[in-house]
């Protein structure tokens, strides 16, 4: 059984089979030792909508969070950021709640987060 039964937007696994399909897939998905980070990602540019994503994607992360008992890193990337939930956001950053985050829209933000990713 996966680790988390709800769709993420982003899981990075240290595994890799062209073959991972159907059963395989599942025993892969099925073991916390094959994950390296997972993340929420909510494109959505509409800024009267953004405290809404954030807030889902805040619940699916604390679902993931309880799930590999706080030991995995989660990442939050999201295109419209109103300045509370940036604050909301950076806070989870700074207590070690969440291990990177960007907004999409920001070259700079976007481009640390994909290094982030790459380097795991």
């Amino acid at each position: 059984m996966p680790q988390v039964s709800k769709n993420i937007d982003i899981v990075l696994l240290n595994k890799f089979t062209e073959t991972a399909k159907g059963k395989n897939l599942k025993d892969i998905l099925g073991e916390a030792k094959n994950y390296l980070a997972i993340g929420e990602l909510k494109g959505g540019i509409d800024p009267a909508g953004a405290d809404e994503h954030w807030k889902t994607a805040s619940t699916a992360l604390g679902r993931v969070r309880i799930a590999f008992n706080g030991q995995l890193p989660l990442i939050f990337i999201g295109a419209a950021i109103e300045s509370a939930m940036a604050v909301e956001i950076f806070n989870q950053y700074q207590n070690g709640y969440l291990a990177n985050c960007a907004n999409l829209t920001n070259d700079d933000q976007l481009a640390s987060a994909c290094e982030w990713l790459v380097n795991l």
